[in-house]
């Protein structure tokens, strides 16, 4: 079962943070949605592929 690292946790929460500082509400909102849905993912025991892991949904 996939498990939650808590650093790169708190990295993603940093970059969440930086950019509601930045004022781009909209892109914040999204990233919280794209975190959400890979926790409930990973609550619900469902696998990342390795693929995915490697890149960045994020945006900035």
């Amino acid at each position: 079962m996939p498990s939650v690292n808590p650093l790169q946790l708190a990295k993603r929460i940093d970059t969440v943070l930086d950019i509601l500082v930045g004022g781009d509400h909209a892109s914040a909102i999204n990233n919280l949605e794209i975190l959400k849905a890979e926790l409930i993912a990973i609550a619900h025991g469902e696998e990342q592929k390795e693929s995915d892991l490697k890149k960045s949904p994020w945006e900035i």
